[in-house]
């Protein structure tokens, strides 16, 4: 199973309180603990996490350099704690925009799990669904190609990713329900699921409430369901 999850609500919550936003962001890593503890233990395949859009450049530049030295720290301390548990980590999206240390953070991150065979956590940083998509089709024009695996294989070269199914279930807190160019292509028969919560305020038990909404519902990827098709079958519809 993959999850993929938009993380929205971090300015919202810190300003209901009163505090700068740079303090939602803080709780909003703890939160990330939380919930990637407890998508191990649900035996999650893969959990993608939506950390910093390509359109996140544009906000106050005390707020970027804040949000990357808190994703720094959080490879740089977690990253022990994904070996012990055999977390795979792949962080996804441009990385040509990035900074030499947080470049060789990542890297080395990567490097330390590259080995591990527990579930995978990706973390999308710079990341445009829409950037990957037209650099694919730039690709697959300069090789004068059509095949779509092929085109799968430029989409995750584009964004670093390592091997992963397409998205079963995407979560997005804060309110919001809009996909802000996230996994587009992955997401084309993903179960949406939105709660109001904010994102710090998101922890294991709304983690595992998405997850029994999810069991409840049927995916048919284009086709009818059971039922109908056996209404159709006895009336030789």
């Amino acid at each position: 199973m993959h999850i993929a999850i938009i993380m929205d609500g971090n300015g919202r919550w810190a300003s209901q309180r009163g505090l700068p936003r740079t303090a939602g962001h803080r709780a909003g890593a703890k939160a990330v603990d939380n919930v990637v503890e407890a998508a191990a233990r649900h035996g999650i395949d893969t959990l993608s996490l939506y950390a910093f859009s390509a359109d996140n450049w544009r906000r106050p530049r005390t707020e970027v350099s804040a949000l990357f030295a808190l994703l720094r720290r959080y490879l740089l301390t977690q990253t022990p704690r994904c070996l012990e548990q055999s977390i795979r980590i792949n962080v996804i999206g441009r990385r040509d925009r990035l900074g030499p240390e947080m470049l060789r953070t990542i890297e080395h991150s990567e490097r330390a799990t590259a080995h591990c065979t527990g579930m995978r956590l990706r973390i999308a940083v710079d990341y445009s669904s829409q950037h990957s998509l037209l650099e694919s089709c730039r690709r697959m024009a300069a090789e004068r190609g059509t095949d779509r695996a092929r085109f799968v294989q430029h989409l995750a070269d584009v964004d670093h990713c390592i091997a992963a199914p397409d998205v079963d279930l995407l979560i997005r807190t804060g309110g919001e329900k809009r996909l802000s160019d996230f996994l587009l292509w992955e997401c084309a028969y993903a179960e949406l699921h939105f709660v109001d919560c904010y994102w710090p305020d998101f922890d294991a038990a709304a983690f595992a409430q998405a997850i029994d909404e999810y069991a409840k519902r049927e995916r048919r990827f284009g086709q009818v369901s059971a039922p109908e098709k056996s209404v159709r079958t006895a009336s030789g519809a």
